[in-house]
């Protein structure tokens, strides 16, 4: 059946429906997703460097809780899409944060 094409002049407005792709909105899911997103980002790019193993070990361990917590609430599959790799960036910076030095920096150990 063909479907009319919807054409969005707000970029967050053809975001929002792409998550939305059940109709209904779900802003605390989506904003889970956009959380998740950037803290896996900025993880995940910090991670690459050893001197900045503080800023990606706590975005990574904050990225992981808010992705985990997003899975459990989300309601359309591409909203769990991009939660995974939101969490699967995290969890690298997390673990590569851990790795060069830990959320602690040495101050505690």
């Amino acid at each position: 059946m063909a479907q009319p094409a919807r054409h969005h002049r707000n970029p967050l407005a053809a975001v929002s429906s792409v998550l939305n792709s059940d109709g209904r909105p779900h802003p605390v899911e989506n904003s889970l997703v956009a959380a998740t997103l950037v803290l896996g980002a900025v993880a995940f790019v910090t991670a690459q460097f050893h001197h900045l193993h503080l800023i990606s070990s706590w975005t990574g361990l904050a990225g992981v809780v808010s992705g985990l917590w997003g899975q459990m609430i989300s309601a359309t599959t591409a909203e769990r899409f991009a939660l995974v790799i939101g969490l699967g960036a995290a969890a690298v910076g997390l673990f590569l944060g851990m790795a060069h030095g830990g959320p602690f920096g040495g101050v505690l150990g």
